[in-house]
């Protein structure tokens, strides 16, 4: 086994209240490194008591600490201190994010900066956020109480967990809500820095909690706690499917954002050489473990041939290698169970279409969750390489004849996260884009990410949307407040002596 970073605890434990702590039940689970699957860590595994702990906390924290009542510049002023904090920790957060998800460090390395960046715009934002007043002059003035929801359940995945974290933790913690954190099980050892950011960032007991532990059991108390007024989720579809049942029973809202098959489409009048270039990042950088992954390649029959040619060779050339190797293009994946779900991926894919490259395990590294960049070419769109996510760094490549069997191909999936669309014709770019179904469209580009934008998708791959605003809204109820300004003139039931022409029988006006 490879040598894990410095200063890492024995255990990894829950931060419940202000402080580290063992499960109650005492139990843990172990926790692989992907470049050899041996067990380099203990964590803390939570169940229903150590839900009920973090939300008793998480409860009192909201009723009677001060983080909801802050004005909003004190609440931002601690948000900034969490980022600088972030900040600090960035070369030892890409070391654990690296070895803990098999992460190449050259894409770990950025991740800190990214999660900071994510507290400082949420703590922006809620000192510059303006809600409505709606004026009737002389008769009454309404305006929007923006308040937040309570205690938040946050799960999160296992792709980027660190930054995936920051993304739901700055949006709850801005709008006032208190928080309990669920880590994917997979990669929680860089979750246990969340608790010492906080501390030092001065971030009151309570506010922030963290359960560890398994979907079946921590996560699945956490959805149902009935003092848990919001879940967002960011995951597989067919979990958050059993989320949004859980959920009903207490009428939650939810946000999730799930899984993606998401198109590229390269018509033939594209930037060739920018078209080639994104669509080989979308797919294959994070080791292809990502929702908005290009992972299918539509491409107009004229030029089909020779893009093939091209990206074929270029992903044959992708350098796979040990996370720490900082010229790494591709590593391992996050776990045993899921590598064994990409190679049955790939097996299947083998009888549907035409391996191109990649396909196994390259030979200089025998053991450990490494798969060569693989690439499927004349892909069917009824082959389950084209239906379903695989997770991993496999694309499938079709070609198209126009734009009508394009958007065909593009639409003719379960899911509609993401899409991205290469043509130098503006309004075929633009018009296209908005035929597609998926929630976010980049074109001439890959996934370039404006925190002002909502992120989410449609069909499966999502409910609600978060990013800027929108995320506000998640964690917040909006509160219409109506105040008289004059005479009230009411209709007086079970009173004699009032005409037919009373201003009351008219009801209320606008």
């Amino acid at each position: 086994m490879t040598t894990p970073p410095a200063g890492l605890p024995e255990t990894i434990q829950h931060f419940i209240g202000g402080r580290f702590v063992d499960s109650v039940s005492g139990e843990t689970f172990d926790v692989l490194e992907p470049t050899t699957n041996s067990t380099y860590i203990q964590c803390a595994s939570g169940d229903a008591a150590d839900v009920d702990a973090a939300a008793a906390a998480a409860k009192q924290a909201f009723e009677e600490g001060p983080w909801p009542r802050m004005l909003p510049r004190e609440r931002a002023r601690i948000l900034y201190r969490v980022a600088d904090e972030v900040e600090k920790m960035n070369e030892r957060l890409a070391a654990i994010e690296s070895f803990d998800s098999g992460l190449p460090i050259r894409q770990a390395s950025g991740q800190a900066m990214r999660a900071a960046e994510n507290f400082r715009f949420f703590a922006d934002l809620i000192v510059a956020i303006e809600d409505n007043a709606f004026k009737m002059p002389g008769r009454q003035i309404n305006f929007v109480n923006r308040k937040p929801k309570g205690v938040a359940g946050l799960i999160t995945p296992w792709n980027t967990p660190f930054m995936q974290e920051s993304w739901k933790l700055a949006p709850a913690m801005a709008s006032g809500c208190t928080v309990i954190l669920k880590p994917a099980e997979f990669t929680p050892t860089s979750a246990y820095l969340w608790g010492e950011i906080m501390d030092r960032a001065g971030v009151p007991a309570g506010v922030f909690n963290m359960v560890h532990g398994f979907g079946e059991t921590a996560g699945d108390a956490l959805v149902k706690h009935p003092d848990v007024r919001v879940i967002s989720f960011t995951g597989e579809t067919t979990t958050g499917q059993t989320i949004y049942a859980n959920c009903a029973p207490h009428m939650k809202t939810m946000s999730m954002e799930l899984g993606g098959k998401s198109p590229a489409v390269v018509f033939e009048d594209a930037d060739f050489e920018a078209a080639l270039d994104s669509t080989l990042f979308g797919v294959f950088s994070l080791n292809g473990e990502r929702c908005t992954a290009s992972s299918r390649i539509l491409v107009q029959r004229s030029i089909y041939d020779r893009f093939v040619e091209a990206y074929v060779a270029r992903a044959k050339k992708i350098r796979v290698g040990a996370p720490s190797d900082p010229t790494t293009e591709l590593a391992a994946l996050v776990h045993s169970s899921h590598y064994e779900k990409v190679m049955e991926y790939i097996e299947i894919g083998k009888t549907e279409a035409t391996l191109a490259a990649g396909g196994g395990r390259p030979d200089q590294l025998p053991e450990g969750n490494y798969v060569e960049a693989t690439v499927f070419v004349d892909v069917p769109r009824t082959a389950r390489i084209f239906q379903e996510e695989i997770f991993g760094p496999v694309v499938a490549i079709t070609p198209f004849e126009d734009e009508a069997e394009a958007l065909e191909l593009a639409n003719d999936v379960k899911y509609g996260l993401a899409a991205y669309v290469w043509t130098n014709d503006i309004r075929r770019a633009i018009n296209f884009s908005q035929s597609i179904e998926s929630g976010m469209v980049w074109i001439n580009s890959h996934n370039v990410r404006d925190l002002r934008t909502p992120f989410g998708g449609v069909k499966g791959s999502g409910l609600g949307q978060e990013g800027g605003y929108r995320s506000l809204e998640v964690y917040s109820d909006q509160q219409a407040i109506h105040v008289t300004l004059g005479d009230v003139h009411t209709t007086r039931f079970g009173a004699t002596g009032y005409s037919e022409n009373d201003p009351g029988l008219a009801g209320p006006g606008a």
